[in-house]
């Protein structure tokens, strides 16, 4: 099998369990879901060349805003399986351990931390919201997860 397609399994696969971490934190935290509605709205004003917001609520809705978001999640998800398969390479793929993809995943929030969230107005990783340290817990959490996801992903192709 190509790299091309684990890391397309690999992705798919870590963004779910992504997601299923963030359902439990619903259903026994009482911890909100992402709202991946403002991802959307964030990434559907891209084309016209705004990246940076002050407050991405305030920004004007766009089409379909909500599935738009789902979409960018689940394709930056597989984008990044992609990635570390490749970079990994075959030996790894073979006999997947999993230091190096959770240390590759914690790598990945640094998306979020530098383009994201200041592009949506929470600030350089989160620190114009309330509680910025908690989220940024929080996000690690969640991309050790999305690591572990990587992980079986790997396992399972």
């Amino acid at each position: 099998m190509s790299a091309v397609i684990e890391g397309i399994v690999m992705g798919l696969v870590a963004t779910i369990v992504m997601d299923i971490w963030a359902l439990v934190l619903r259903q026994f935290a009482g911890m909100p879901m992402p709202n991946w509605a403002m991802v959307g709205r964030w990434a559907g004003h891209l084309p016209s060349g705004k990246v940076f917001h002050d407050d991405i609520s305030a920004a004007a809705p766009v089409q379909n805003e909500l599935a738009l978001g789902w979409a960018v999640h689940y394709v930056v998800g597989i984008i990044y399986g992609i990635f570390f398969a490749l970079i990994a390479g075959a030996a790894w793929l073979a006999e997947p351990t999993f230091l190096p993809v959770w240390i590759y995943a914690l790598l990945t929030i640094a998306a979020g931390w530098f383009l994201l969230q200041p592009g949506m107005g929470l600030g350089v990783a989160l620190s114009k919201t309330p509680n910025p340290n908690k989220g940024r817990l929080f996000g690690l959490i969640a991309h050790t997860w999305f690591g572990i996801g990587l992980w079986i992903g790997a396992l399972i192709v």
